[in-house]
This record gives structure tokens, sequence and C-alpha cells, in this order.
């Protein structure tokens, strides 16, 4: 194999899975869509940021309950791997240097999804994440 380290397609799999063990949590989907629809340099306040839209806000309690999930679970494994970088004070989540690898796949998955909507069975179109104005309609 010319032009390849020893080493280099295992952390190339690797790094795909994590890819996909980043995405494999709606409030992370959220995040990384979120994140997209802003500059490359911008803050964004967190929980807020991590649920699809206004009408879907969670009551206090279930938005506690977020907040522990997302600076226990959901934020240090994005952090870990790169994808995002995150603070407490403020609460807030910009891209991280690795967050590129994970935009791809959802505007991939977006783009094959919009060119063929049908493609995407039933179960799993209403929780779909969609960038821009469709980006609200996740919900699982």
């Amino acid at each position: 194999m010319t032009g390849t380290r020893p080493g280099e397609p295992r952390r190339s799999v690797e790094r795909w899975n994590q890819v996909f063990e980043a995405l494999a949590a709606r409030p992370r989907r959220r995040l990384i869509l979120t994140l997209q629809e802003k500059p490359a340099d911008s803050q964004v306040p967190l929980p807020d940021a991590a649920v699809p839209s206004a009408a879907d806000r969670e009551p206090s309690s279930d938005r506690d309950s977020l907040v522990l999930a997302l600076k226990h679970r959901h934020l240090p494994l994005l952090a870990d791997w790169g994808f995002v970088d995150w603070t407490t004070e403020p609460f807030s989540v910009q891209r991280g240097p690795r967050f590129d690898e994970v935009l791809v796949v959802l505007e991939s998955l977006d783009a094959n999804a919009n060119a063929d909507p049908a493609r995407i069975p039933d179960p799993l179109s209403a929780a779909f994440p969609r960038s821009g104005s469709a980006a609200g309609r996740e919900d699982g």
C-alpha cells in the first residue's frame, strides 16, 4: 500500500467510529446542526442549542436533566474528540478543530434525503436531522 503509514487505516476506522458515536444521540446531532447554522467562530448558548425549537423546549425539570446530560455525557464526548469546544461560564459551545468531520456526514445524509425523501423509512423520517428550515422536525 503505497503512501500509507502503518496503523493509518486503523486510525481512519477509529475516526469514523467517533463520528458515528458522536451523531448517535439527539442532543449531539442538534448541537452540530445548530453550530452549522452559525458563523464558524460563534459561541452558542446552552442548553437551548441542544433542542430542536422553542416549541420543543423542556419543562424546567427536564431542562435540568438536559443540562446534566450535556455537562457529563454529551459535551465531554464531543470535546474529547475535537468536534466542539465548550465552557461552563458562560454555558456555551462552539465548533472544535474536527467539527467538519461530523458536519459532512450530516450534510451528506441531508442532501440524499432531500434528493429522494422516500428513501428515509417512515420510522426514521420524523426524527431525521434536517438542516435549514426543516431542522426542527427532529424529535428522536
